[in-house]
C-alpha cells in the first residue's frame, strides 16, 4: 500500500475546538477507503511555533480564532514562509506537495499573496448556509460531487471581499465560490472558496465539519445556552434541523477533503 505524509497546522492558538478532532478523522477515513495509507504529523503553529519543513505530501492548515490582519506574532513569518516554499517547490519540482487552507488559515494566505480584502465583519458569520458556485466552481474537482448551491458551517468574524482581479489572474488562481446571497444588505459578497494553484486549494467556510459531532456539541447546555443567548431560539432549532440533514452539513464533510485526499495522491502516485 502506498503511503502519504499529511502534515496537520493545528492554528487554533491552544483553544479547544471541534475542527482538529474532525480533520484527524477525515484523514484516518480516508487511509481506509483509498488505499493509501496517510500517515500524519500535527504541528501547534500558533500555540509553540511549531512548523514542518517540506518532508510531507500534503498539508492542511486549519481554522482557528482570532484575527488574520497583519501581526508581530513569532509564527507569522515562519508560516508564511513555509506557505512559499510549497509554492516555489511546486513550480521546479515534478513532486507536487498539496496545501489545504480552511478559514482563518485561508484569510492569512489570501492577505498575504494580496486576492482581495480582508476585514472585520460588522456582525460574526455564524450558522450553516448556502455556498454557491461560480463559473469556475461549477467545473471545480473537489465541488464535482456537490450540488448548487451547497451547504456548509461558516463561523467568521473576519471576511475576504473585494477580489484583486489583477493580482488573482496573474497567479492564475479562481474564485469558485461566494456566500449566499443578501439582496436586502448593501455589501459585497465574501469569497468562500479559492483555487490558488493545482495543488492549493482553500475555503472560507469549514468543509470538516460534521453534522453528528457539531450536533453532539451544539446539544451541550453550555454551548445551547451561548447560542440561544447570542443568536436566538429560531438561529438554533434552524442549526439543529441542518445538522440533522443529510444533505446539508454530512455531504459536504464527505466530499470536500476527503476528495482532496483522494485526488492528490493520485496525481503523486
Amino acid at each position: 500500500m502506498d503511503s502519504m505524509k499529511v502534515a496537520v497546522l493545528d492554528m487554533n492558538n491552544n483553544v479547544p475546538n471541534e475542527g482538529m478532532r474532525c480533520i484527524l478523522q477525515l484523514i484516518r477515513n480516508s487511509s481506509n477507503q483509498d488505499q493509501v495509507e496517510f500517515t500524519h504529523a500535527v504541528f501547534n503553529v500558533r500555540g509553540k511555533n511549531e512548523l514542518p519543513g517540506l518532508e510531507f505530501d500534503m498539508y492542511i492548515s486549519s481554522g482557528g480564532p482570532g484575527s488574520p490582519m497583519p501581526s508581530e506574532e513569532p509564527w507569522e513569518a515562519a508560516y508564511f514562509q513555509l506557505i512559499d516554499a510549497i509554492f516555489a517547490h511546486n513550480r521546479t519540482s515534478e513532486q507536487k506537495k498539496y496545501l489545504f487552507l480552511i478559514c482563518h488559515s485561508f484569510q492569512l494566505v489570501s492577505r498575504h499573496l494580496g486576492i482581495g480584502t480582508i476585514s472585520k465583519r460588522k456582525s460574526t458569520s455564524f450558522g450553516i448556509f448556502p455556498m454557491h458556485k461560480t463559473e469556475d466552481g461549477r467545473q471545480e474537482p473537489l465541488f464535482q460531487h456537490l450540488p448548487d448551491p451547497f451547504y456548509a458551517v461558516d463561523s467568521r468574524d473576519y471576511q475576504l471581499t473585494e477580489p484583486n482581479w489583477e493580482r488573482i489572474n496573474e497567479l492564475n488562481a479562481k474564485v469558485v465560490c461566494l456566500e449566499k446571497e443578501r439582496p436586502h444588505v448593501p455589501l459585497e459578497r465574501a469569497m468562500m472558496a479559492v483555487r490558488f494553484t493545482d495543488e492549493v486549494f482553500g475555503t472560507q467556510f469549514h468543509p470538516e465539519a460534521d453534522g453528528e459531532g457539531m450536533l453532539r456539541y451544539f446539544m451541550k447546555e453550555e454551548k445551547k445556552q451561548q447560542i440561544l443567548d447570542n443568536y436566538g431560539e429560531a438561529k438554533y432549532s434552524e442549526m439543529v434541523a441542518s445538522l440533522q440533514d443529510p444533505q446539508k452539513i454530512t455531504l459536504t464533510e464527505s466530499v470536500v477533503i476527503p476528495e482532496f485526499l483522494h485526488q492528490s495522491s493520485l496525481v503523486n502516485y
